[in-house]
């Protein structure tokens, strides 16, 4: 069984070559946002536990910026606050995968 019932990694990485990376998109600040959400909305405690990640280059660049989730290994982009808000609530929250988001 896994130590965490969900466990999210943003890819926040900052190629140096100056190459299309998830940190161009504001990933950290996603990232930072979906954690205190995830804290804000109580789902994640004792009883449901959620872990938040940055994560290093995903190598899914193209298709930035990109989130996973698991166990069930979903990857996800999002444009803004509203496409992250539908990821906690909708997977996170109700375990329902969000289609339109999923790459």
């Amino acid at each position: 069984m896994s130590y965490f019932d969900k466990h999210v990694f943003f890819c926040t990485n900052q190629r140096e070559d100056g190459s299309q990376c998830c940190a161009d998109y504001g990933a950290q600040k996603a990232r930072d946002y979906v954690k205190k959400k995830v804290k804000e909305e109580g789902i994640s405690s004792d009883s449901n536990r959620i872990r938040i990640n940055n994560a290093g280059c995903m190598d899914r660049c193209e298709q930035g910026p990109v989130i996973v989730v698991y166990p069930e290994a979903v990857w996800y982009t999002y444009v803004d606050e509203t496409d992250l808000d539908e990821i906690v609530e909708q997977h996170l929250k109700n375990g329902r995968i969000v289609e339109r988001l999923k790459i």
